[in-house]
């Protein structure tokens, strides 16, 4: 089966989101949301989750949170572990509540928190439930803008001090910066998700990739890596490639091979980069690849200049 890619480490930040099995309802009365709210509090307490900002739907909920211990899949099993007991024992249910396994995105948070803590708050608004996001009682919104006191557990700031000193003066710039987006329409920030797994810039990717997935990278069960590993630039292969091959024609054709396996791009951009058309390309790197049985130098030449790139291996 296969299993998501997790990326786990101490300070990482995460959007979580966690669906009801066949898209059932998991909140279906307020003592379930108070009580799953009671779970978010204890994440904090017991396992160190730093909470800023959720949102409660009928079959889903978000989560926007850091993990200062590296633990995300310790305080996730007590979240929907903890909340599907509840469940359970309340209706005198026995088996899942929640749809597979959790998603979790590791952020950018410099980057991105802004963004998604938007996103977040205005689900509501965009599944036509509320006009605006402060008549949704379940929501962190409410403690954003000022409505309402944060919860203890609830860490507001890390957003908030973007807009300023004065808190009047922060509230009221994050209801202007979210409420503007109310009945436009606008690009979700995780639409910029890199393999379903990270939400960030370019050399965040890379740090990542590099710092991060050693321990996973060989993994055929994580397919969420092949993915991931595809997305090195076709420039950076060709200036690599040059780098570490001598020879300008062999150093060519293994661009093309890295470029065509490896980069994620179309064969049109491909070919277009090498002056060849699409099939063209298709051969030329199958080509090259049919020689790594018999040239082990070849091989090893190859797995060099993946590894540097993102540390991965060519398999034969």
């Amino acid at each position: 089966m296969a299993r998501p890619l997790r990326v786990e480490f101490d300070g990482a930040f995460y959007h979580v989101t966690s669906r009801g099995d066949e898209r059932k309802e998991i909140f279906k009365t307020v003592a379930d949301r108070l009580r799953f709210l009671e779970y978010l509090a204890s994440a904090t307490t017991r396992y160190g989750a730093v909470i800023h900002c959720y949102c409660m739907m009928g079959n889903h909920y978000h989560l926007f949170l850091q993990t200062p211990h590296g633990n995300l899949s310790q305080i996730m099993r007590h979240i929907n572990g903890a909340y599907t007991t509840y469940y359970n024992v309340k209706r005198h249910h026995a088996g899942h509540l929640f749809q597979g396994r959790y998603k979790a995105i590791v952020v950018e948070a410099d980057q991105y928190a802004l963004e998604l803590s938007r996103y977040v708050h205005l689900n509501p608004v965009r599944a036509g439930i509320v006009e605006s996001p402060e008549n949704y009682r379940w929501s962190s919104y409410s403690s954003y803008v000022g409505i309402e006191h944060p919860s203890p557990w609830l860490d507001v700031n890390l957003v908030l001090e973007i807009f300023g000193a004065d808190l009047s003066v922060r509230q009221q710039r994050y209801r202007e910066f979210v409420e503007d987006l109310i009945g436009e329409e606008y690009e979700s920030p995780l639409k910029h998700t890199v393999a379903s797994t990270i939400l960030g810039g370019a050399d965040f990717v890379e740090t990542i990739m590099t710092d991060h997935l050693d321990k996973d990278i060989e993994r055929p069960d994580v397919p969420a890596l092949r993915a991931l590993i595809r997305r090195f630039a076709v420039e950076n292969i060709i200036a690599k490639t040059q780098e570490l091959v001598d020879e300008p024609k062999l150093a060519r054709e293994v661009a093309l091979h890295i470029c065509h396996r490896y980069s994620g791009e179309r064969l049109k951009n491909i070919g277009a980069r090498f002056g060849f058309g699409d099939s063209a390309v298709v051969k030329a790197s199958t080509r090259l690849e049919a020689r790594f049985n018999s040239e082990t130098a070849l091989r090893e030449k190859v797995s060099k200049i993946l590894q540097s790139l993102g540390r991965v291996k060519v398999q034969t």
